[in-house]
């Protein structure tokens, strides 16, 4: 069936293709990195999807090599004199951790197609939907720890719900790249096809899931989340805490610096 578009801004393509809704993150030439007006405008199509009887699954997928890089980094935000702490509880209470609470308790199934890098926020997100289809060089990182960061957008809880502690600790303390293959043998993707092939597929699954029974599938959400995500706002709170120390401190500053000058960062634990 052929999609209908909604909307399509400079950031993000809404469409729908019978009932399934499909989100594209449309900053190519950023990595899909989220920028203010991204964030804003995710959340509210998430949100807007949620609502909409229309719509019995969701797909979010990505324009581009990359599903999404994480948050867009800007020199221009660390200036010596500027506190970072205040916007970064912002952001995630206001606008990244509703957006990933929405896509865990929205009442129909939500379809990742992950087309090419999945990092940081970009790997929270995936983690987030109930079925995460990669294309075969797709691949995903949690980088936060290489700029001085921890864990955020929940991806503490979600990432480590699919793949156990022991490899979520060393994907956020050592920032390990995981290709899809080996994503797939960790339980982080639930299938790999080749790329020429992703959103055929995911169409595909987003079909079959849309015509299946919506009822029984939010009531096996909810009870997975309630076995299996039942801290997940405790998460947010914990991660929100950790972040905000963290962004004001000398080795945020220096992970920026050191990423951008493509040069290995000097941290000193302050």
């Amino acid at each position: 069936m052929l999609s209908e578009s909604i909307s399509h801004t400079e950031v993000l393509e809404v469409s729908q293709s019978g009932a399934a809704r499909h989100l594209t993150l449309d900053r190519p030439e950023a990595l899909n990195t989220f920028d203010t007006q991204l964030q804003e405008e995710l959340r509210t199509a998430v949100d807007a999807a949620a609502r909409d009887d229309s719509v019995r699954c969701v797909v979010l997928t990505g324009r581009g090599r990359a599903f999404s890089a994480g948050a867009d980094l800007s020199l221009d935000d660390l200036r010596p004199d500027t506190r970072l702490a205040p916007r970064t509880e912002e952001e995630l209470r206001m606008r990244y951790n509703p957006t990933i609470r929405t896509l865990r308790t929205m009442d129909k199934p939500v379809v990742a197609a992950v087309n090419g890098s999945a990092i940081g926020l970009g790997c929270a997100l995936a983690m987030a939907c109930d079925q995460v289809v990669a294309a075969e060089g797709a691949w995903f990182s949690l980088a936060f720890a290489k700029v001085g960061l921890t864990l955020d957008a929940g991806a503490s809880l979600l990432i480590g719900a699919r793949i156990g502690i022991g490899r979520a600790t060393r994907m956020a303390m050592l920032g390990t790249k995981v290709d899809a293959t080996t994503a797939q043998l960790w339980g982080m993707v639930d299938e790999v096809v080749p790329d020429n092939g992703l959103i055929e597929r995911a169409s595909t699954l987003a079909e079959t899931l849309a015509s299946g029974p919506t009822g029984a599938f939010a009531a096996t959400k909810q009870s997975l989340n309630t076995a299996l995500l039942g801290r997940l706002d405790a998460t947010f709170e914990a991660e929100v805490a950790g972040q905000s120390a963290l962004v004001d401190a000398a080795d945020f500053r220096e992970g920026v610096a050191a990423f951008a000058e493509r040069r290995a960062p000097t941290f000193t634990g302050r």
